[in-house]
């Protein structure tokens, strides 16, 4: 063999290494800029979305990854999930509603904790839960990893609703246009 032959077939190696470490195995760039990355309220006003790695549309199995702003005042439902979940807070401020006894009939009264930029705090599985951005001037903006995506997301009108009461919502909103196949339930 030459060595042009040799110099071509080590160039065409490395350019497929150089190829499989900006891309992981399902085609999601290995770095991204999360600044760069659009996302969408679907429909729910004073929340903003995006899936950044995600089960649905990049191929995880175990944990999902996404990027959430809520607007001044903006709240979540009272919801809970049969997954873990696990938030860090990118900046601005708010409060974590947390009903620890969620194994009741019924949530019940939750317990109020202030989050803030540099925080992470996590919801056990199950239990009840509510995310509101009490700052009337700044966003505040969230990494949430899940595990057991996508996930069955069990909705209440106020804390005391029976959970047999609660409404399901599955798929969840970001995951209604791509959602493929029912996922098995604990």
């Amino acid at each position: 063999m030459s060595g042009l032959s040799i110099l071509f077939l080590v160039s065409l190696l490395f350019s497929n290494v150089i190829e499989a470490s900006i891309f992981s195995a399902n085609g999601v760039p290995i770095v991204r800029n999360i600044s760069e990355l659009p996302q969408s309220n679907y429909g729910r006003g004073g929340l903003s979305h995006v899936t950044v790695a995600g089960s649905l549309l990049h191929g995880f199995k175990e944990v999902e990854v996404w990027l959430q702003t809520f607007a001044p005042g903006s709240v979540t439902s009272i919801h809970r999930h049969s997954c873990e979940e696990v938030f860090i807070v990118l900046k601005g401020s708010g409060t974590l509603y947390l009903a620890a006894s969620s194994h009741e009939k019924y949530p019940g009264k939750p317990q109020e904790y202030h989050i803030f930029p540099n925080s992470t705090f996590h919801i056990p599985v199950n239990d009840a839960h509510q995310i509101q951005n009490a700052n009337e001037a700044e966003d505040l903006q969230v990494l949430v990893v899940i595990s057991r995506p996508p996930v069955k997301v069990f909705i209440y009108e106020d804390w005391f609703m029976p959970h047999v009461a609660a409404k399901l919502k599955f798929p969840y909103h970001w995951d209604e246009d791509i959602f493929q196949s029912p996922k098995d339930e604990l």
